[in-house]
């Protein structure tokens, strides 16, 4: 798919969770409830829950991730905008970057598509650099590439110092 390409029919995306406020595990499990929810879509998959440490502002506490697979007919821009609705109804503040949150959704990819526009960034422009990220991904998606960047297993293997700890199954 090209750069701005809408696709018109049913579409694998994938989904960052982070939480580490207000129980995180359990935000996490409730998120993975509502994502099953989402409009024209479908729930996948489920990677295990991981403990990583904050990346920027280090004073908080640990985050709980995750990753999903999706299948959707919603748009790119639809299912940004769902996803920022569920994060609300959390009680999502965003005060800083990098600062602690109730919970976190990432549109890591959606299908192949490669685009870079306000408010929408496909493939996520740091998840390359995340072991928090890759490693739930290659869990449920072994074999994925991130378009223009190369194989997800690829770029777990440049993420070999970052400190991750399996904490449980979905």
């Amino acid at each position: 798919m090209t750069s701005g390409a809408i696709p018109q029919s049913l579409c694998h995306a994938f989904i960052a969770l982070g939480s580490n406020l207000d129980q995180p595990t359990l935000q996490i499990r409730r998120a993975f409830a509502e994502l099953s929810q989402l409009p024209a879509s479908r729930l996948l998959n489920c990677s295990a829950i991981y403990r990583s440490a904050p990346v920027g502002y280090l004073e908080q506490p640990d985050f709980i991730n995750a990753v999903v697979q999706i299948e959707t007919t919603l748009a790119p821009h639809d299912l940004l905008k769902s996803l920022l609705n569920i994060e609300q109804r959390f009680g999502r503040v965003r005060s800083t970057p990098n600062a602690a949150r109730i919970l976190d959704l990432d549109l890591l990819l959606y299908a192949d598509l490669q685009c870079d526009e306000p408010g929408l960034t496909l493939p996520h422009p740091r998840m390359h650099l995340r072991a928090f990220v890759l490693k739930p991904l290659i869990e449920i998606a072994p074999n994925c590439c991130i378009p223009g960047r190369g194989s997800v297993a690829e770029m777990l293997i440049a993420c070999n110092g970052q400190q991750l700890e399996r904490v449980m199954s979905a």
